[in-house]
C-alpha cells in the first residue's frame, strides 16, 4: 500500500517557467521586439485585461469580452509581437485598484487610442471630459461630439470603447436613467455608477 502522491516539482516548476516567462519578457522589450504587453488583474467586476504599447494603455477587456478575442484583436490591428509582461501595466494596475477602493477620481495613465478613430475617437474625447460621480445622456454626448443626431453611433462607441473603466463610457445612460449597455454588462456598469456616488459623497 502507498501513501499519496506528493509533486514536489509542481511549485518550482511553476516558479521557473514564471521566471522564463519573465525573463523573454525583459528580452523581448531590450530588442525591440515587443510592441503590446499584457497582464490579467483580479477586480471587483472580475478579471480584467491590461494591454499596453510604448505608447500608453491600449485596451481594458472584461472578462465576458473574451480576453483571447481581445488579444487577437490587437495581433491583427496592433502588432502581432503581443506578450505578457506584466511589469509594463505596473501603473495601470495599480491606479484601477485605487479607482476600486474608492481612492482615485480621474486617470493619470498615457493612452494609445489606436483602435478607435473617426466620430468614435471624437466620442471618447467627449467622454473623458465626463467627470467622476456624474453622467451624460447619449443624446448629451451627441450633443457634445457635434453631431445631435449621431445617438445611436454614441451608443456604438461607447460599446467598442477599447478602454473602458480608464475612459469612463460607464457614464454615459439613457434619457430616461436607465442604464443602457455597457461592456461589462448593466450589473458591472451599476456597480460602477453606485461606487462613485459614494466615493463621491464619502469625499
Amino acid at each position: 500500500m502507498t501513501g499519496p502522491t506528493v509533486d514536489l516539482f509542481g511549485p518550482a516548476r511553476a516558479l521557473d517557467i514564471e521566471y522564463l516567462h519573465e525573463d523573454l519578457a525583459h528580452r523581448a522589450a531590450a530588442e525591440g521586439l515587443l510592441d503590446v504587453a499584457y497582464r490579467v488583474v483580479d477586480s471587483p467586476l472580475g478579471p480584467l485585461l491590461l494591454a499596453a504599447t510604448e505608447v500608453g494603455l491600449v485596451r481594458v477587456a472584461f472578462e465576458r469580452q473574451d480576453h483571447d478575442a481581445a488579444l487577437e484583436e490587437l495581433a491583427r490591428k496592433v502588432s502581432p509581437r503581443v506578450l505578457r509582461a506584466p511589469a509594463r501595466l505596473d501603473a495601470a494596475a495599480r491606479e484601477l485598484e485605487e479607482y476600486f477602493a474608492g481612492e482615485r477620481t480621474a486617470f493619470d495613465l498615457p493612452l494609445d487610442l489606436t483602435l478607435a478613430a473617426g466620430f468614435r475617437r471624437v466620442v471618447l474625447d467627449v467622454l473623458s471630459g465626463i467627470a467622476f460621480g456624474t453622467t451624460r445622456s447619449y443624446a448629451g454626448v451627441a450633443q457634445a461630439a457635434g453631431s445631435p443626431r449621431a445617438v445611436r453611433a454614441v451608443g456604438t462607441a461607447c460599446a467598442r470603447n477599447p478602454v473602458p473603466l480608464v475612459v469612463p463610457c460607464h457614464r454615459v445612460v439613457r434619457s430616461d436613467g436607465g442604464f443602457g449597455q455597457y461592456a461589462g454588462g448593466p450589473e458591472a456598469k451599476g456597480r460602477l455608477l453606485e461606487l462613485e456616488r459614494a466615493a463621491k459623497v464619502g469625499a
